[in-house]
C-alpha cells in the first residue's frame, strides 16, 4: 500500500504563488505516476498537473505557464508550484500516485482571494 501526505495549502492573494507538496510512503517502488488533481466547487474534479518516475511532466491547459510540477524520487515527494494564481485556481488539491491502483491523498485546501 501506498500512503500520501499532502501540505502547502491555505490562502493567498490573487497574483501570488504557492508551493504544495505530497510525501509518499509506504510501498513507493510500486509508484510510476504522481501528480495533483483538484475540485473546485460546483466543477468536476481536474487533473492540474502529472510527473512520471522518468521526469516527463504534464501541466494541464487551465494553469499552463502557471505551473511547475517536480519529483524527487529520493525523498519520496512531489511538488506543485503554481503562479500568478487567479481566483478560478481556489480549490482543494489531491494527490495522487499511481501503482497498481490509484492512491489518494487527504488533499490540502486552496483559496485564492480576488
Amino acid at each position: 500500500q501506498v500512503q500520501l501526505r499532502e501540505s502547502g495549502g491555505g490562502l493567498v492573494q490573487a497574483g501570488g504563488s504557492l508551493r504544495l507538496s505530497c510525501v509518499a510512503s509506504g510501498n513507493t517502488d510500486s509508484i510510476d505516476d504522481m501528480g495533483w488533481y483538484r475540485q473546485a466547487p460546483g466543477l468536476q474534479r481536474e487533473l492540474v498537473a502529472s510527473t512520471t518516475s522518468g521526469g516527463i511532466t504534464y501541466c494541464a491547459d487551465s494553469v499552463k505557464g502557471r505551473c511547475t510540477i517536480s519529483r524527487d524520487n529520493a525523498k519520496n515527494t512531489v511538488s506543485l508550484e503554481m503562479d500568478r494564481l487567479k481566483f478560478e485556481d481556489t480549490a482543494e488539491y489531491l494527490c495522487y500516485a499511481h501503482s497498481d491502483v490509484m492512491y489518494w491523498g487527504r488533499g490540502t485546501r486552496v483559496t485564492v482571494s480576488s
